[in-house]
Order: C-alpha cells, then sequence, then structure tokens
C-alpha cells in the first residue's frame, strides 16, 4: 500500500519534518538486516486517537532487542510517550505506527558491538491490511514453497527486520501465483505462521493455533483474540497443525495488528466456510474492543491526550 506522509518522524528524541528523516546509505541496519520494530496502530475513539495495547508492543520491541544483543537508548516509558506524541502530531483521528530499533552509521562488518542504536518512530493513515471485506468476504490462501525459519536459523521470536525476507518472498509468489496470502510451514512440516499474521484453525468446535515453538511470532493480536474468544465462550488451544488441518478446517481466520482480524475463504484452492461464526463474531467484537468501546479491556487502548 502507498505510504501517505504526515507531519512529522520521531528520531532519536525529536520530533523532525517527514521530509527530513532522512538516514545514511551505510546505516549497518540496512545492510545485514538486524533491526526490531513494531507494527501498532492508533484508532479513533470518542475522546481522541486511542492506541491498541501501545505498552505491550513497546514491551515486545525491547524483548525483540534484547534477542539480538541490542541495547535500545531509551526506556519503555519514554519510547511509550514518544509514540503518543507522534501520533497527536499527525492530527490524524487513527493511523498506523511503525517504531523501529537500528544499528547506525559509523561501523561496517558483521560486529554489532561497537554500533550504536538509532530509534525512529513513523505514523501515517493505512486501511486493513489484507482488504476492508476481509472479515466479511475471507482471504486466498496458499501454502508457501518458502519454510519459516528454524529457531537455531533465524529467531522467529523476534521481531527481527532481516527475518522478513522470509516473509516478502513468500508473500509476493502468493500474489504472483494469484492468491492473497501465504501460510509458512516449519521445518518439520508443521504450521508456522502467515507471512505477517498468526493463524487460527476452527477443529472439531475449537480453536487451534500454533505455538510459539512452531515458530510463530508472540503475536500481541493473537494474544488478544485468545482473551477475547475464552471471554466469548470459545475453546481455544495452542497446538500443532499439518496442512490437512487446514484443507479440512471447519473456519479459519488470521489476526495481526495491519491485518486485524481476516478471514479464509480458502487454503490451496481448498475452499473454508467464510466467515464461519467464530470469525465473524470475535472480529466484530475485536473491532469494538480496539475502539475502547468494550469496558473489560479499556486499558488496553492509551488515549494520546
Amino acid at each position: 500500500m502507498p505510504i501517505t506522509p504526515t507531519e512529522k518522524i520521531w528520531m532519536n528524541g525529536e520530533l523532525v519534518p517527514w521530509d527530513d528523516a532522512r538516514i545514511h546509505i551505510l546505516t549497518h541496519t540496512l545492510h545485514y538486516g538486524m533491526g526490531v520494530f513494531e507494527g501498532i496502530r492508533a484508532y479513533e475513539t470518542d475522546q481522541g486517537p486511542g492506541v491498541f495495547r501501545l505498552t505491550d508492543h513497546i514491551e515486545r520491541l525491547f524483548r525483540s532487542a534484547q534477542i539480538l544483543g541490542m541495547e535500545i537508548p531509551y526506556t519503555v516509558e519514554e519510547l511509550v510517550q514518544a509514540t503518543k506524541e507522534t501520533v497527536a502530531s499527525t492530527g490524524l483521528p487513527g493511523c498506523y505506527i511503525r517504531p523501529i530499533a537500528y544499528f547506525g552509521y559509523g561501523e561496517m562488518g558483521l560486529n554489532t558491538l561497537p554500533c550504536s542504536v538509532d530509534v525512529s518512530i513513523a505514523c501515517w493513515p493505512w486501511g486493513a491490511y489484507l482488504g476492508d471485506d476481509a472479515l466479511t468476504k475471507g482471504v486466498r490462501m496458499k501454502i508457501s514453497s518458502w519454510t519459516r525459519h528454524d529457531h537455531n536459523t533465524m529467531p522467529p521470536a523476534s521481531k527481527t527486520t532481516g527475518n522478513y525476507v522470509n516473509s516478502s518472498l513468500a508473500k509476493v509468489e502468493a500474489l504472483k501465483a494469484g492468491y492473497d496470502e501465504a501460510l509458512l510451514l516449519n521445518p518439520q512440516g508443521f504450521v508456522a505462521e502467515c507471512t505477517g499474521e498468526n493463524i487460527f484453525v476452527a477443529r472439531h468446535g475449537r480453536l487451534i493455533t500454533p505455538p510459539l515453538s512452531a515458530g510463530a511470532l508472540e503475536g500481541i493480536t493473537q494474544d488478544t483474540v485468545i482473551q477475547l474468544a475464552k471471554d466469548m465462550g470459545f475453546d481455544v488451544v495452542f497446538g500443532e497443525l499439518t496442512r490437512s488441518d487446514l484443507y479440512v478446517a471447519e473456519e479459519m481466520f488470521v489476526v495481526g495488528t495491519a491485518a486485524e482480524v481476516s478471514a479464509v475463504s480458502s487454503v490451496d484452492d481448498r475452499e473454508i466456510p467464510a466467515p464461519g461464526p467464530m470469525t465473524l463474531a470475535i472480529g466484530e467484537e475485536y473491532g469494538r474492543l480496539v475502539r475502547g468501546q468494550v469496558d473489560k479491556y479499556k486499558d488496553w487502548v492509551e488515549l494520546c491526550s
């Protein structure tokens, strides 16, 4: 999706004009992929923009950095406040937010120990990643020929810039083949996740989502949906899934900050009911939740005012 510029981007402690938010061509992370990032959304609420699970996202950014051995030169609280200031500077009622921490200019080579760490936060308007009607119409999936990283190859538990080469290869392969999204299997042949979303599969009346051990990222939207589904009376478990489980699913959906809750209508041209009753109920409740309209979880929506 094209990027619509906003007025300011936060860079290393200050808001700078959008067009001045630049880095040097020899920035270390540009060459080696050693950066960590988050995708967050601010939604329009009756009290102004509300960022959904902001602190949880920033804490995950720090966990990702910890896995890479990267020391972020700010606290969680400082980046939470910086995010709110950046969102407020856009004047938008809601937006997508991209914090990123990266090894900066000044050192080259594979040794990151002498490298400085820079942090930026950008915001822009961005619609639903898989389409505005993905919840009700569903998306067509393809199992990718690319395999999800093994834990001892690239750490899938870290939301690392370099990891997304894997996702980009799978995404483009799926799009060129006429599908909307790709599913990645791990080296053992079990379902890991999609290119940027966690997956939920309904089998025998309960929802199953792959565990972290399968190579799935510890999704914040995934965690949200698990709590929401349980409160709605649905049985949800972590469990291994094979491609055959996908082909005979009673219903299926994927979740993520960018995609929100999106139904799956087919996998490898095997049709799946979309949206299923659990998918639709969870998707609609999620929409109310992120806008601060569900009292039980109002503390998950952090206002920028």
